[in-house]
C-alpha cells in the first residue's frame, strides 16, 4: 500500500514538475493550447457526426456507409499528408489542415441531404489522419528529447481532455436552444480559435 502511494505521489510530482517546466516554455505551451482548441473541433465532428446526421434527416444505412466510407480513406490520406510534410513544414500543414477543417464545419452548418453527409465524410478523411499524426510529430519536434516521455503525457491529457469538451457545448448549447445547429456553431470558432493560437504560437521564439 505504502509502495502505491509513493507510486502515485511521484507520478503527481512529475506531472506537476513537467506543467511548471511548460509554463516557463511558451512555445510549448502555446501549441498544446492551440493543439487543445482544434483538436477538440476534430475529436467532436467524430463524435457527433451520427447524432448530427440523424437530426438533420439522414437514414442510418447512409450514415453507417459514410463513416465505413470516412475510415477507408482517411488511411491513404494520413500518408499523403506525411509525404507532403517531408516536402513542406509540419507547421504549414498542419495550418492548412486547421483551414481545411473550419470550412468542413461551415458546411455542415447547412447540410440536409445524404449527399452533402458523403460529401463531408469525404472531407473529414481527407484531414483527419494527416491532423493527428503532424500535430504529435510536430510535438515531438518542440519538446526537449530527454523529457519527451513526461511532455507527451501532458499532451495526451490535453488531447483526452478535447475529447469530451467540445461534445459537452455542443450538447448545451443544442439542449438551451433546442436547435442543434445552433450546437454545431461551437465548431467554426473552435478551429477559428485554434489556427489564431497556433499562428501566435509560431511567433514564439524557442
Amino acid at each position: 500500500m505504502e509502495n502505491t502511494q509513493g507510486v502515485v505521489k511521484k507520478a503527481f510530482s512529475d506531472i506537476l514538475g513537467t506543467i511548471k517546466d511548460i509554463n516557463k516554455n511558451k512555445k510549448i505551451l502555446t501549441f498544446l493550447l492551440a493543439f487543445f482548441l482544434y483538436i477538440d473541433g476534430v475529436y467532436t465532428i467524430i463524435e457527433m457526426a451520427t447524432s448530427y446526421g440523424k437530426d438533420v434527416g439522414i437514414s442510418d444505412n447512409s450514415l453507417l456507409l459514410a463513416l465505413l466510407f470516412t475510415q477507408i480513406v482517411a488511411f491513404p490520406c494520413a500518408i499523403l499528408f506525411g509525404k507532403i510534410a517531408r516536402k513542406k513544414d509540419n507547421s504549414t500543414v498542419i495550418s492548412m489542415s486547421i483551414i481545411g477543417y473550419l470550412f468542413i464545419s461551415l458546411f455542415a452548418l447547412q447540410l440536409d441531404r445524404a449527399w452533402e453527409f458523403w460529401f463531408l465524410a469525404a472531407c473529414v478523411a481527407v484531414f483527419q489522419g494527416g491532423i493527428q499524426a503532424l500535430s504529435r510529430s510536430y510535438f515531438a519536434k518542440i519538446v526537449p528529447k530527454e523529457n519527451s516521455n513526461k511532455y507527451f503525457g501532458i499532451y495526451d491529457i490535453f488531447g483526452k481532455g478535447a475529447a469530451f469538451t467540445g461534445t459537452f457545448l455542443i450538447g448545451l448549447i443544442t439542449q438551451i436552444t433546442n436547435n442543434s445547429s445552433y450546437g454545431v456553431l461551437v465548431l467554426p470558432v473552435l478551429f477559428c480559435l485554434g489556427y489564431i493560437m497556433f499562428k501566435a504560437h509560431l511567433k514564439v521564439k524557442g
